[in-house]
Order: C-alpha cells, then sequence, then structure tokens
C-alpha cells in the first residue's frame, strides 16, 4: 500500500506531465490508443467515484455558513466560461463541431484538480472544494441549458439526454462513493490516498483515446483549437478573479474563485462531446485538460509566493484609505 500511495503521490504532482506526454504519444502512434475510445464514459464515471468517496458532509458547510462567496463563486463559473467560450469561437469563426465543442467545455463544472491547485496557490481551499461540489452537482440542469442556449447557433442539443448522460456519468458514480464512504469509512480511510492515482490513470486512458481517435484533426486544426482553449482558460481566471475583486472578497476568495471558474471538468467535456456532438468536438476539452494542468500550476506558484494574508481585501483598502482623509 504504501508503495502505491508513493506512485500516487507522484501521479498526481507531474500529471500535467503526464497528460502532455500520453497525448504527443497517441498523437504520433494513435493505433494502440483507440481501443479505448469505447470505454470514456466508465472512465469518466471511475473519476467521479473517486470524487465522491473524497466528498464529506462539511464540504457543504460553508453553503449555510458563508453561502456569499459560494454563489459569487458558481454563478462566475457558470456565466464567464460559458459566455466566452461563445465570444471567442464567434470571433476566431471556428468550425461548427469544434465551436460547439468550446462552448461545450464552458459550460460543463469545475475541474477537482483546482482544488489542489487552489492549495499550493494559498486560496480558500474549502470554498473551491465547495465551489467544484455544488457545480457539479448542478451541472444536470445547468450545463445542458447553457448549451441549448449558447451551442444550438453550431449544432443541435438534446437537453434531455445530456440530462440523463450527466446524471449516469456524474451523479451516480458521486452518490455512491459518498454512501461507500458513509457505510464503510473505514475501508475508504485505508484506501483514499490511492484515489489520486486511479483519477490520474483514467483521466490519462481518455486523453489518449480522444487524441488518437482525432490525429488527424489536431495536425490540421490542433493550433487553431489551443489558441482558443488558452484564451477561454485565460478569460476564466482572470475574470473570475477580478469579478471576486469587483465584488469586495478577500484575497483568499479571490484566489479560489479564480482558478475554480478558469479550470474546468474536461473530462466531462470529452465524454460528452463525443456522446452527444462527435469526436472532433471533443478537442477543445482534450486540450484543456492539457492547458489547463499547464496553466493551473503557472499561477499556483506564483501566487505560492505572495502569501493572501498579506493583500488586504478590498473594503479594508478603502476603509484606511477614508481613515487616512479624514485626519
Amino acid at each position: 500500500m504504501k508503495v502505491l500511495e508513493a506512485i500516487s503521490t507522484i501521479a498526481g504532482k507531474y500529471f500535467a506531465v503526464w497528460v502532455i506526454c500520453i497525448a504527443v504519444i497517441a498523437f504520433i502512434a494513435p493505433t494502440p490508443f483507440l481501443v479505448f475510445g469505447g470505454y470514456i464514459t466508465i472512465l469518466l464515471g471511475i473519476v467521479m467515484f473517486g470524487m465522491g468517496l473524497t466528498l464529506k458532509a462539511v464540504d457543504f458547510k460553508l453553503i449555510l455558513t458563508n453561502p456569499i462567496p459560494v454563489i459569487i463563486g458558481v454563478c462566475a463559473q457558470f456565466i464567464i466560461m460559458p459566455l466566452s467560450a461563445y465570444l471567442i469561437a464567434y470571433i476566431m469563426n471556428l468550425p461548427a463541431e469544434l465551436a460547439a465543442g468550446l462552448v461545450l467545455l464552458g459550460c460543463v463544472p469545475g475541474g477537482t484538480a483546482s482544488n489542489v491547485m487552489v492549495y499550493l496557490a494559498k486560496g480558500n481551499v474549502p470554498l473551491s472544494i465547495t465551489m467544484t461540489s455544488v457545480s457539479t452537482l448542478l451541472a444536470p440542469i445547468a450545463t445542458p441549458s447553457l448549451l441549448l442556449l449558447l451551442a444550438g447557433k453550431w449544432m443541435p442539443v438534446d437537453p434531455m439526454a445530456m440530462f440523463l448522460s450527466i446524471i449516469q456519468v456524474i451523479i451516480i458514480p458521486i452518490i455512491l462513493g459518498i454512501l461507500i464512504r458513509k457505510f464503510l469509512p473505514r475501508v475508504v480511510e485505508k484506501s483514499i490516498t490511492v484515489i489520486p492515482l486511479i483519477s490520474v490513470v483514467a483521466i490519462i486512458i481518455i486523453v489518449s483515446a480522444v487524441v488518437a481517435g482525432n490525429a488527424h484533426s489536431l495536425a490540421t486544426a490542433g493550433f487553431l483549437i489551443f489558441i482558443a482553449v488558452m484564451l477561454h482558460n485565460a478569460f476564466g481566471l482572470l475574470l473570475g478573479y477580478f469579478t471576486a475583486l469587483a465584488l469586495g472578497l478577500d484575497e483568499s476568495n479571490r484566489r479560489a474563485i479564480s482558478i475554480e471558474v478558469g479550470m474546468q471538468n474536461s473530462g466531462l467535456g470529452v465524454a460528452l462531446a463525443t456522446a452527444h456532438f462527435g469526436p472532433l468536438a471533443a478537442l477543445p476539452s482534450v486540450l484543456g485538460a492539457v492547458w489547463h494542468n499547464i496553466s493551473g500550476p503557472i499561477i499556483a506558484t506564483y501566487w505560492s509566493k505572495n502569501p493572501a494574508d498579506k493583500i488586504q481585501p478590498v473594503n479594508a483598502q478603502l476603509d484606511k484609505s477614508e481613515g487616512k482623509a479624514n485626519i
């Protein structure tokens, strides 16, 4: 078990490296990875089951004790990212399938890797975990509704079919994980450190399968969509931060909301795109899985060198400046 724990730690720490390596290998030699294409939904269900095993009642306590940052963050998640994706796809005049795929990436909830990035960035980790949990539970309604509104311009959207897909792939595995944690807590506690390894392996296989299945499309449109994904992620990180700043939240909350808004559940994007739009539409989410795990550590490293408690909230700064003016 200790060996597995050590491997799990290494896998989580260098997750971005593994994703990039497997994506390159699958692009150069796609054939061995094509067999995994039919297991994307199952693999994502495994990742979500792992998330359910880690969830506790305390993860939702913040909704009752301090709901304002949670509401601001979740609203920012489902407003900034879908609209940014729509505008980028429209301005860049992306092909229909890629445009719909980018909007889909913008409409999925926050990814679980964001929690680690917020911790490294010295942000508000409980807020990050709560935002991920709440946005994920809202996804069956929010994601199909937003897609129907925004992506219908490029591709037909069946909201009910997508609703059922999200219930099957996200909600049921999470509920199963929560139930197993409740009734078999000792077993879960003994194996909890290995869960990141399982999730990393599952996501790596998903990425390899989609890259292999779309190697030709990546060669022709990969650079264009990669620029779109980078812009989308940048808008999420910046607008998430400045939304929290404008609404007077402190630095710790700003960092959590910025990272939560900017980092999406790319695995869900891949699964939904493959099932409902076509394999080409999965490319934005595949590249998102790669880029989000590059930009996230970069911004987390930068913020880790600047402790949040040394940066005052906007309201405190205004109060202090008003006090000095009065003196």
